[in-house]
């Protein structure tokens, strides 16, 4: 195996992030590697550090939000979130297309910039997207709900009902999580990353639902149950990207333990960033109200909160008592960073640490079975005598999706009834094979039915004209109605519609051209002679048929 040269850390300032940095620079040593933290200073102050430690390696650093567009990457929350073009943005940027995106994104210019061999991500993304207080929009989005069918919403309000549903909506973690991975693996692929390895978060640090250390009242708080939801959720979403062919190699650790510690002094205590105020108390009288929040300078500073304590880096800053207690045995205990840091080291080296949950997931799932295999075969043969009796179509109903499935498997099912043969179709001209299925459909009432009555439209050979039904899948819209282009039938024939036009046979064509011109190697010798390539028959059988599109030229495949 060739030397990895070039190295990316997220959160590579962090607590995780240095010692990993440290241990990368120490055993590997690469040409270089890129700091990516979201304080330009903790990377700088890191980078002088690390500089003088390994002056034989090239360090650089990036800083800012990589769960954003790139304009948007030196933003805090609340400036995010501050104005109703910002909040558009993000909402564009979560809902809208995927391409668009990837052209904005923060993570993707940084990815595709620096095409690193190895990119180890030490951010705790559960962390990031669960803790946008959801729950406390939920509550004020709804309180205002009430005011409106009351008539009690004033709509002049500063914090009025659009801006807090616009906000609901961009706070989504699944939402953020599943784009986060889409870009990510885009990224990861168009810089030919060999190596992705997540250092994740257990979201308990390795305890239960009986965790006593929470965020609320309740125990556990459902904040911290969502952190937990959205740990093992990006789990579940590196396991499919590990499965994706042509991307890197997808390893995840996951510490089961509270990560610490960083240094043990007597320091200012900062919350959010900023020096706690120590105030001085006053007597109040309990009343039949209660003020939860009143303002900070009613009452006497002192001066800044300072104390002796553990500071865990990105985990917070414990006083002894707390520290004492969370890392007592069978609580939480601790991990060090230095450990995490050797285990990722030893993973990117391949050694089998056997502590990669990926390749746990990944060998813990139930496979296919011969079992299943030789029953598939029975049910086929009872599902096609069942069509022979019922005189039927079992071609799709479209509840599998998506419907580009439907429409293959009724365009190959057509080319079936009306030309039996890969070859048939090769040797008919384009524009009469379009016709004949036209014909075909206009006679045979029941299939042509079933077609349109499933959200599946038939565009006729000179793409002037729809047979339809009530509905329409594609394209996919909130409205009614949507206008019509020639580019926009292109696309939509593409993805939903039965394509009768001469371009979409003469993509027929050569696809049967490609699947006789497989047959060749069922002549080589033993198991070799069946691949993802092969199509198997001179007949067009449906199923084989799309299976065998979406393998060759969708690259849907599984790759074990």
């Amino acid at each position: 195996m060739a030397k990895d040269r070039t190295f990316l850390i997220f959160g590579g300032s962090g607590l995780v992030g240095t010692q990993i940095v440290r241990e990368i620079s120490r055993q590997l040593k690469p040409e270089k590697i890129i700091i990516a933290g979201l304080v330009e200073g903790e990377v700088t102050g890191f980078l002088e550090t690390v500089r003088r430690e390994f002056p034989s390696i090239v360090f650089d650093g990036v800083w800012g939000n990589i769960f954003v567009r790139d304009d948007f990457s030196a933003m805090s929350r609340t400036e995010l979130l501050a104005t109703n073009d910002n909040r558009d943005a993000l909402f564009e940027d979560l809902y809208g297309d995927l391409e668009d995106a990837f052209a904005r994104s923060r993570l993707a210019q940084v990815i595709i910039e620096h095409r690193p061999d190895v990119l180890i991500d030490c951010i705790n993304t559960a962390t990031g997207i669960s803790y946008q207080d959801v729950f406390s929009l939920s509550r004020k989005t709804q309180d205002k709900l009430a005011e409106l069918g009351e008539g009690r919403y004033d709509i002049a309000s500063s914090d009025g009902l659009g801006g807090l549903v616009e906000t609901l909506l961009i706070s989504q973690s699944t939402v953020q999580l599943i784009r986060h991975i889409m870009l990510l693996h885009m990224a990861l692929r168009k810089a030919e990353t060999r190596l992705y390895l997540k250092v994740g978060t257990t979201g308990t640090g390795g305890m239960g639902l009986n965790i006593p250390y929470t965020h609320s009242e309740d125990k556990p708080s459902v904040q911290l149950m969502a952190k937990t939801a959205m740990a093992f959720a990006h789990t579940g979403l590196l396991f499919l990207m590990a499965r994706t062919p042509d991307g890197p190699l997808v390893k995840e650790l996951k510490p089961a333990a509270m990560i610490g510690y960083r240094r043990v002094n007597h320091q200012v205590v900062r919350r959010g960033g900023k020096p706690q105020t120590r105030f001085d108390s006053r007597v109040e009288p309990l009343s039949d109200r209660l003020e939860l929040r009143s303002r900070p300078d009613s009452y006497d500073s002192l001066g800044d909160l300072a104390m002796a304590g553990v500071d865990t880096g990105e985990n917070g800053f414990f006083a002894r008592g707390e520290f004492e207690t969370i890392t007592y045995l069978d609580q939480m205990e601790f991990v060090t960073p230095e450990e995490i840091a050797q285990h990722v080291v030893l993973e990117i080296k391949g050694s089998n640490t056997g502590l990669d949950v990926i390749a746990g997931v990944d060998s813990n799932v139930i496979s296919p079975s011969y079992r299943a295999g030789v029953l598939r075969h029975t049910a086929l043969e009872k599902l096609a005598r069942i069509e022979h009796e019922t005189n039927s179509h079992s071609v799709a109903v479209g509840q599998l999706g998506p419907p580009e499935l439907s429409k293959l498997l009724f365009e190959s099912y057509l080319l079936k009834l009306t030309f039996g043969t890969l070859q048939n179709v090769i040797d008919a001209s384009p524009s009469e094979i379009g016709k004949a299925l036209l014909s075909h459909v206009n006679q045979d009432d029941e299939l042509r039915s079933s077609i349109v009555s499933i959200g599946v439209p038939i565009l006729s050979p000179d793409g002037k004209s729809l047979l339809r039904g009530p509905q329409i899948n594609i394209p996919e819209s909130i409205y009614d109605s949507v206008g019509v282009s020639l580019g926009d039938v292109d696309q939509w024939a593409h993805k939903g519609w039965v394509d009768l036009r001469e371009p979409n046979m003469r993509v027929w064509q050569k696809r049967f051209e490609e699947m006789k011109a497989s047959r060749h190697m069922l002549h080589t010798e033993g198991t070799a002679s069946i691949s993802r390539e092969t199509y198997l028959t001179e007949t067009i059988e449906i199923g084989a048929v799309v299976a065998w599109i979406f393998n060759n030229e969708e690259k849907g495949y599984r790759i074990k």
